[in-house]
């Protein structure tokens, strides 16, 4: 920490000595403070060379980055024979805390590779787009690929149809020098992306709605994932862009029953507290809270964009006609025909590309083929933007 340098912690131990006693659990109970000390001061990446069991397992918890190896490597609080013994469930090593467990279904770890020299050689990646502390600014390279590069494929590849599904995976690749980025959590909560590129040599950090899952709406879990690369970004001077093209939250009673409210506002605070460059692009459709949450001008972003598809309204023009003029449906001969009358004129009053722009909302209405050459113009006049928080001890962010 004095000397401002990543923290890389290469893991592979059963957990505390039990001969030891309490003199090993204050020894992890000090390598959890440091942790947490160093949290936003410099990166901390742990690697999980083998088992990580018992209270050890939390240090790499409290880290900015976890990567693990297949069949190599395994993460869990209590293992398999105490699970039996308490619950009578019977688990293997790997079923319990291996790595394909925690990259895609607790969310645990943020990378899984099949081997040890693969997943080294992606920690060296991740090093080189990350600063060393954060008084620094991360590393800039040298870009071939020309910032006024023009994307006219972009015009095929995302649908005006708002109902038609495409793969925001190669929209960044369009957008980015050489199409190259790291995705962060790429196989957990695959509604949402979040990644790590470079635009004209500068790294930023993506956060992009993904239609192909779920259709992009947020819910518990793409709302955790996205709050916490928010934050990374944020402590390490990583400017932050987002592509919108969210439906809304996910409706149900799991959802509400699991707290969607308080997870949706972990996204919604870490964005409201990123002092970095932020722009967002809304590319298609941006409905109530979730386009709030996905970084709107109105909770901080620095500039907004959209595209001529875009349609940015409370809900969809079929619900909120359906909801507005329900007396006139009700009441007309042939309700259908004045249903499909009403949802026109609600899309032509309410939902047309240059709505949020006449207000204010958003900044300009842009050719997609020009979104690339946009954003880094936009990213170079914001280079120099410094904002101070209120003066607080820290905040009370919801958990």
């Amino acid at each position: 920490m004095s000397a401002g340098a990543p923290l890389v912690s290469l893991n592979d131990g059963a957990g505390a000595r039990i001969q030891e006693g309490v003199s090993a659990l204050a020894g992890y109970g000090g390598i959890f403070q440091r942790n947490t000390r160093a949290s936003g001061v410099i990166p901390q990446i742990s690697v999980m060379l083998g088992p990580c069991a018992g209270g050890a397992a939390y240090s790499p918890a409290l880290t900015d980055f976890v990567f693990m190896v297949r069949e190599t490597s395994q993460m869990f609080i209590t293992g398999p024979d105490v699970v039996k013994a308490v619950t009578g469930e019977e688990i293997t090593q790997n079923g319990l805390g291996g790595a394909d467990v925690h990259a895609e279904t607790s969310g645990v770890a943020h990378f899984a590779y099949d081997d040890e020299e693969t997943c080294i050689a992606e920690v060296r990646y991740l090093i080189g787009m990350l600063p060393s502390n954060n008084r620094e600014n991360p590393p800039t390279v040298e870009s071939d690929d020309p910032a006024d590069r023009r994307g006219d494929i972009l015009h095929d590849l995302v649908p005006a149809d708002g109902n038609r599904p495409y793969d925001m995976h190669k929209v960044i690749e369009e957008l980015v020098d050489d199409g190259d980025y790291l995705e962060i959590h790429e196989r957990w909560a695959r509604n949402i992306i979040c990644a790590m590129a470079r635009l004209d040599g500068r790294v930023v950090g993506i956060v992009a709605s993904q239609p192909l899952a779920l259709a992009g709406v947020l819910d518990i879990h793409s709302s955790e994932k996205a709050a916490r690369f928010v934050q990374t970004c944020d402590a390490f001077n990583i400017p932050l862009v987002t592509l919108v093209d969210v439906p809304g939250f996910l409706p149900g009673v799991d959802q509400e029953h699991g707290g969607i409210i308080r997870h949706g506002a972990k996204l919604l605070y870490a964005y409201c507290n990123a002092t970095v460059p932020r722009i967002s692009l809304i590319l298609r459709k941006a409905y109530g809270g979730a386009y709030i949450v996905m970084d709107s001008q109105s909770i901080g972003a620095d500039l907004t964009y959209a595209w001529p598809t875009n349609e940015i309204a409370v809900m969809g023009a079929e619900g909120a006609a359906n909801v507005i003029f329900r007396r006139q449906i009700a009441d007309a001969d042939d309700p259908e025909a004045m249903r499909s009358h009403m949802v026109k004129e609600y899309k032509a009053e309410l939902m047309h590309p240059y709505y949020a722009a006449e207000r204010g909302l958003v900044d300009d209405v842009i050719d997609p083929a020009e979104t690339r050459a946009v954003l880094i113009a936009s990213l170079a006049m914001l280079r120099r933007k410094h904002a101070d928080l209120p003066s607080r001890k820290h905040g009370n962010q919801p958990t």
